[in-house]
């Protein structure tokens, strides 16, 4: 897959323009990472209390791509910390929004990545390799799909089918 070149999008102004035809999270998501405006195509990641597979995925090539987590809300332990963020920051990922938490807040926030999570909790997770990768993920009531686009900057985040024309 090539980089993907992603032209500067606001959240907002994707609302405005595609009306119902994207969906906005419904989640009350705090910025971790240094940047706070990102946008790509999503890699859906489903677990709980368990970020091996979150792991693997940071280590890989992001091409611009956002990293969809759905940690099932869970505030038990963080499903990403220092060391995978600068690993998802230095492969070329764009962004990752976590349904769940993180931790290692002093080093993630100077990482050049958006990230998103519901808080953030000094525990790490476990890694049993109990995550499924590329799966459907239903966020508050909102369906995510590898390949569908996320949108993100301080407003929220919006999950559009296709990159949105504005």
């Amino acid at each position: 897959m090539a980089v993907i070149s992603t032209p500067k999008l606001a959240t907002a102004d994707v609302c405005d323009a595609e009306g119902e035809g994207v969906a906005v999270m419904p989640l009350a998501f705090i910025d971790y990472g240094g940047r706070r405006d990102f946008a790509g195509p999503a890699v859906t990641i489903k677990t709980l209390d368990d970020n091996s597979q979150l792991k693997k995925i940071v280590g890989t090539p992001g091409e611009g791509r956002v990293i969809v987590v759905d940690g099932a809300g869970s505030m038990r332990s963080a499903l990403l910390g220092g060391n995978l963020a600068a690993d998802a920051c230095k492969n070329g990922w764009a962004g990752i929004v976590i349904n769940g938490c993180v931790r290692d807040l002093h080093e993630i926030c100077r990482e050049d990545i958006g990230i998103k999570a519901l808080g953030s909790c000094p525990r790490k997770s476990v890694k049993a390799n109990r995550s499924e990768v590329d799966v459907d993920l239903a966020i508050g009531g909102i369906l995510v799909r590898s390949g569908y686009w996320i949108i993100a900057d301080s407003d929220g985040v919006v999950i559009s089918k296709e990159l949105p024309s504005l």
